[in-house]
């Protein structure tokens, strides 16, 4: 195990190196000059000159990629052009914010798509499976974005049950464990949660059909074991496989939910993303989109590592 682990850090030190030179470059491309959001339209040339020399960005782009990694390898991540903090100062609070509502998402897309994708693979063909595929299908191929509107039309303006802004009483960005800051949690969780209950209930009802058609659950049959014993037989074989699918997905609420944070007016990484794109914040995109990546490359060594305690047959290759 220490080995494997060893490895498969040493794998992830090119794909950082490589996620942070696309980071940069692909803020770089983007149409617009980063120097609007700091000084006014009509100001002066020399003082744009000198602001723009102020930060950097009269520099070659290969020089300032240097001295951007450079930084980033220390622990900084730059300012914000638009409100002059770091952007670490930023961006922790939005981390932890779209941490906890994909948390929530992810948890709750897991269970209810392992729920429904095992009933569906243990009685394939029934009405039950076809329910639960339907379910799948229908939150696979729902927008997150219109989904989110529908619900907060439904749930906050026309039955008044729920709040549809922020994360507390009067659109707060701290979190605490309350009540009234849960309520704020609950449409954009439940929004988030759709998709990947889809997949999960889909991956699931795949690989628990395919197991109970191997012959080691006929060999189980055999021998007089009840299904309640044969289906705890089965979610062992299938869980690395859910588990990898659940890691994966994750990994993409945490980066994919601009939209929904958007919606509902979450404080979270997504919001702060939409927000420098539209102030061409360079600083503020690049070191989100870096982390948001280097979560996702941590967040797949992790599920690997799970995998590899739970499957013997992946230590053996």
């Amino acid at each position: 195990m220490f080995f494997y682990l060893i490895r498969r850090i040493l794998y992830a030190i090119p794909i950082a190196l490589a996620v942070g030179l696309f980071c940069f470059m692909l803020v770089q491309i983007a149409p617009g000059d980063p120097i609007n959001a700091i000084v006014p339209a009509d100001a002066p040339g020399d003082v744009v000159e000198q602001v723009r020399r102020d930060y950097g960005l009269d520099k070659p782009l290969p020089v300032q990629f240097g001295i951007w990694l450079a930084k980033v390898v220390q622990g900084d991540l730059g300012r914000s052009l638009a409100t002059g903090r770091t952007v670490w100062s930023d961006l922790s609070g939005a981390i932890s914010n779209t941490l906890l509502l994909a948390s929530v998402a992810s948890i709750l897309g897991f269970v209810l798509g392992c729920v429904l994708g095992g009933l569906a693979g243990t009685f394939r063909g029934s009405l039950i499976d076809r329910v639960a595929v339907g379910i799948a299908v229908a939150g696979v191929s729902v927008p997150h974005y219109w989904l989110g509107m529908v619900m907060v039309v439904l749930f906050s303006v026309q039955l008044n049950w729920l709040p549809a802004m922020g994360a507390g009483p009067g659109g707060s960005a701290d979190w605490v464990w309350n009540w009234e800051h849960m309520q704020h949690l609950v449409l954009p969780a439940v929004t988030l949660a759709v998709i990947p209950m889809g997949i999960v209930t889909r991956t699931v009802r795949g690989i628990i059909a395919e197991i109970m058609n191997q012959e080691f659950v006929t060999a189980l049959r055999g021998k007089g074991l009840t299904r309640a014993g044969i289906f705890i037989h089965v979610v062992k074989n299938a869980a690395p496989n859910a588990l990898a699918v659940i890691g994966l997905q994750l990994g993409y609420l945490m980066g994919g939910s601009i939209l929904v944070e958007t919606v509902f007016s979450w404080p979270g990484t997504g919001l702060l993303l939409n927000n420098a794109i539209f102030q061409r914040d360079l600083p503020v995109l690049q070191g989100t989109i870096l982390v948001l990546a280097m979560f996702f490359v941590g967040l797949n060594l992790l599920v690997d590592l799970v995998q590899t305690a739970l499957d013997p047959r992946i230590k053996r290759a």
